[in-house]
C-alpha cells in the first residue's frame, strides 16, 4: 500500500470546503475548468480558479501526528495586531496578482477556531475589498470540536464564514487520547450539531489505519460517522511524518501501523461505505455528495492560483507578465508578525516556476482527483505531450485510463497512487 492519504492544503492543509456566499443561499456549482486557448490569452491558472489561504498558527496542544506549522502559545495572542498583519500581507499579495476575483477563502492552521470572530470578519471584509469575493464564494474555517470553540460558531457565521470543517479525527475516546486530541466523542458530536445550526455546510475529518485498528473496527466507526448524514467527509490514513512525536515513537518501535495488505483493505472498505452512503470519492481522501465537493481544495488539485498569508503559508501566483511564482512566508509566528508589520509582508520565497515544472506540479496534484488531468493542458505547459512510454505501462496494468483527452487514475490505481505518480 503506497497511498499517501493525508493531503496538504496550500499545500499546507488538506482542508477547505464548498458552500454558498451567505447562510441560506443554495450552494453554487463547482467552477468549471476554464479552457486555455492556443494563444495563451486565458491565463493557465483560470483552469483551477483563485483562492486565498489564511494560516492561523496557534493551537492549544501539538498533536503527535501533526507536521503542520502549528505552535502552542502560552502568551496571550494580540488579535488586533494579528488582524492588522494579515491585512498588510494580503495587500502585498494583491499588489502581486493585480485585479481578479476570489473563488474561495479558507482559514487553516493551527487551530483557526481559536481566532476571535472579529478577526475573521476583518479578514473576510479585506479579502472582499482587495479582490472581491465572487457570488457564491466558499468561505471555510477549520475548527476543533471543543465546547469553547464550538460556542463561537454563531460569531463566525455572522462574520461571513459559510462552511466549517471540524477535526473530529476519531469516534472512539481511547483513539482520541492516543491521537493527542483534547476533545471527547461527545464533544465532537455536540460540535457537529452546533455547527449545523450555524452553517449550511459542515464537513468533518477522521483518521484511520490507526495502531491496532482492524477493518471491522473501522467499518463500525465509519458507519457511525456516516449515520450522521454528512455531505462531505475527509478520511485520511494515518501517516508517520518526519519530525513529529509519532515519528520518534515509530522509530523506537513504540508505534506500529497496519501492514500494507490491511491498509489496502481499510481503504477499500472506506470507498465501499462512502459510496453506499451516496458520497463519491472525488479525491483520494475526500468524499462528497454531488455539488458538495471542497472547492478550495479543488483550486489546489486543479492547479489554480492561491495566495497564502500568515506564518509558513505557501502560494502559487501568476503575475501580469505571465510568470507563475511559488511563494512562502516566514514560519516562526513572532518573526512573521514583526517582519510583516515592518515590511508589509514576510516572504521567504518568491521563485518563478518554469512552465515544465508547472506541468509536473499539475500532474502531482491533478491525478489525486477522480476527474484526472487534461492532457492538452499538460502539453501546453510542458511544451510536449506526456510521454507515451510513461502512460502505456500504467495503462496496460490497469492503473490509469484515458478518457476524452484526460488521464485518470483507475480505482485499482488509487491505492498505488504514489507509485503511479513516481512513474
Amino acid at each position: 500500500m503506497t497511498l499517501t492519504a493525508r493531503s496538504s492544503a496550500a499545500p499546507d492543509h488538506p482542508c477547505a470546503h464548498p458552500d454558498g456566499r451567505a447562510r441560506g443561499c443554495a450552494p453554487g456549482p463547482i467552477p468549471a475548468q476554464a479552457p486555455t486557448d492556443a494563444s495563451g490569452s486565458v491565463p493557465d491558472w483560470q483552469a483551477g480558479g483563485f483562492g486565498l489561504y489564511v494560516h492561523w498558527p496557534f493551537c492549544q496542544a501539538k498533536c503527535p501526528y501533526c507536521d503542520f506549522n502549528s505552535h502552542v502559545s502560552r502568551a496571550r495572542v494580540d488579535h488586533a495586531a494579528w488582524a492588522a498583519a494579515l491585512l498588510r500581507e494580503m495587500g502585498a499579495m494583491r499588489a502581486m496578482t493585480g485585479p481578479r476575483r476570489l473563488d474561495t477563502l479558507v482559514f487553516g492552521g493551527g487551530t483557526p477556531s481559536l481566532m476571535a470572530p472579529a478577526t475573521v470578519a476583518r479578514v473576510i471584509e479585506a479579502a472582499d475589498r482587495l479582490w472581491g469575493l465572487l457570488p457564491g464564494a466558499e468561505v471555510t474555517l477549520e475548527a476543533n470540536p471543543t465546547s469553547v470553540e464550538a460556542a463561537a460558531f454563531a460569531g463566525y457565521a455572522a462574520a461571513g464564514v459559510n462552511r466549517v470543517s471540524i477535526g473530529v479525527q476519531a469516534l472512539e475516546d481511547a483513539a482520541l487520547r492516543a491521537l493527542g486530541r483534547l476533545h471527547s466523542v461527545a464533544e465532537a458530536l455536540a460540535a457537529i450539531a452546533t455547527a449545523r445550526a450555524a452553517f449550511d455546510r459542515v464537513s468533518f475529518d477522521l483518521i484511520y489505519a490507526r495502531q491496532g485498528q482492524t477493518p471491522a473496527d473501522w467499518r463500525a466507526e465509519l458507519a457511525r460517522a456516516l449515520d450522521l448524514g454528512p455531505d462531505h467527509v475527509s478520511l485520511y490514513q494515518l501517516t508517520i511524518e518526519p519530525g513529529t512525536r509519532f515519528a520518534e515513537l515509530y522509530g523506537r518501535g513504540r508505534i506500529t501501523l497496519p501492514e500494507d495488505g490491511v491498509a489496502a483493505d481499510l481503504y477499500a472498505a472506506t470507498g465501499e461505505a462512502t459510496a453506499a452512503a451516496g458520497l463519491a470519492g472525488y479525491e483520494v481522501s475526500n468524499y462528497a455528495r454531488p455539488g458538495a465537493e471542497s472547492r478550495h481544495n479543488l483550486v489546489y488539485w486543479r492547479y489554480g492560483d492561491y495566495a497564502g498569508v500568515g506564518p509558513g503559508a505557501h502560494g502559487r501566483l501568476t503575475l501580469g507578465d505571465g510568470r507563475r511564482l511559488a511563494t512562502e512566508t516566514e514560519r516562526d509566528p513572532a518573526a512573521w508578525l514583526a517582519r510583516t508589520m515592518a515590511e508589509g509582508a514576510a516572504m521567504t520565497l518568491t521563485e518563478p516556476v518554469a512552465p515544465p515544472d508547472q506541468a509536473g506540479e499539475m500532474v502531482l496534484m491533478g491525478l489525486r482527483l477522480a476527474e484526472g488531468i487534461d492532457l492538452a493542458r499538460y502539453a501546453r505547459l510542458a511544451g510536449a505531450p506526456l510521454a507515451e512510454d510513461r502512460i502505456a505501462p500504467l495503462e496496460s496494468d490497469g492503473l490509469v485510463r484515458r478518457d476524452d483527452g484526460r488521464l485518470i487514475v483507475t480505482p485499482d490505481g488509487r491505492p498505488l497512487l504514489d507509485a503511479v505518480l513516481r512513474a
